[in-house]
């Protein structure tokens, strides 16, 4: 979720001189669209990432049941957390290793249960479904936290805490094994990481209105792809979790 404060577009004019809505505005769709471009790649990759490991199936095996899965997760817990530190690095080029490993992780992550779906005709087909469901969820979602004129940054604790009990939750589910639970915690987790998107795209749309003229704007737009792109892979999963549990697999 996003991590600095909202601030209102207009400050981004009290510069004067020669900038213009105009430009800033063209500014702002230049932007924007960088940030889904680097979103929609790092989907791209991850998928890239999973086909590979398809391939692989002895390490998918000992990835799927062995230690390196909490390696795995607790890498990408650690670089969401430090994910904001991506605005602070002197190199855009840094920013964007940081993102493309955060990318590969995720794939190394998912690869064993969408691997394992790919193996049938009807779970290639759920695979699918569940991506233009996410791709539809997302683009509605985000559309709304671009558009809206109200102000989302008031929800950014309560997605933080619902983020929280959501991941409690579902260890503990590892270990009681409920699928009713796991199916009630999925539709949980689309609902709330669908609030997420829209809060987050809302907050990438300020962060440029507040650095607006700065040489920080292109590490602000691959940060603000790391956010997207980690609600829309967490939303996939589980709406295809949803998808095999309503179909019985």
């Amino acid at each position: 979720m996003g991590q600095m404060a909202l601030e209102p577009q207009s400050r981004a004019f009290t510069l004067g001189g020669a900038e213009s809505r105009a430009e800033f505005d063209e500014g702002l769709r230049k932007y924007m669209l960088g940030t889904y471009n680097y979103m929609a790649l790092g989907v791209a990759f991850t998928g890239v990432v999973v086909l590979a490991m398809a391939n692989m199936p002895n390490v998918m095996i000992s990835l799927a049941t062995g230690p390196m899965k909490w390696v795995l997760f607790a890498g990408l817990i650690g670089m969401g957390f430090f994910s904001p530190k991506i605005i602070t690095m002197r190199s855009a080029v840094a920013a964007q290793a940081f993102y493309w490993v955060y990318c590969a992780l995720w794939g190394l992550m998912i690869s064993p249960m969408v691997a394992y779906f790919l193996q049938t005709t009807a779970g290639t087909m759920d695979v699918a479904r569940a991506f233009f469901i996410t791709a539809g969820m997302f683009a509605g979602a985000s559309l709304v936290g671009y558009t809206t004129k109200k102000d989302l940054s008031g929800l950014g604790r309560f997605f933080m805490l619902a983020t929280i009990g959501l991941l409690i939750a579902m260890i503990a589910n590892i270990f009681i094994g409920s699928t009713g639970f796991g199916l009630l915690l999925s539709f949980g987790v689309v609902i709330i990481f669908a609030g997420i998107t829209a809060y987050d795209t809302q907050n990438i749309k300020n962060q440029y209105a507040e650095h607006y003229g700065q040489d920080v704007i292109a590490r602000l737009s691959i940060f603000g792809a790391l956010q997207l792109y980690g609600t829309f892979v967490v939303m996939f999963i589980h709406i295809l979790n949803i998808i095999a549990i309503l179909r019985g697999e």
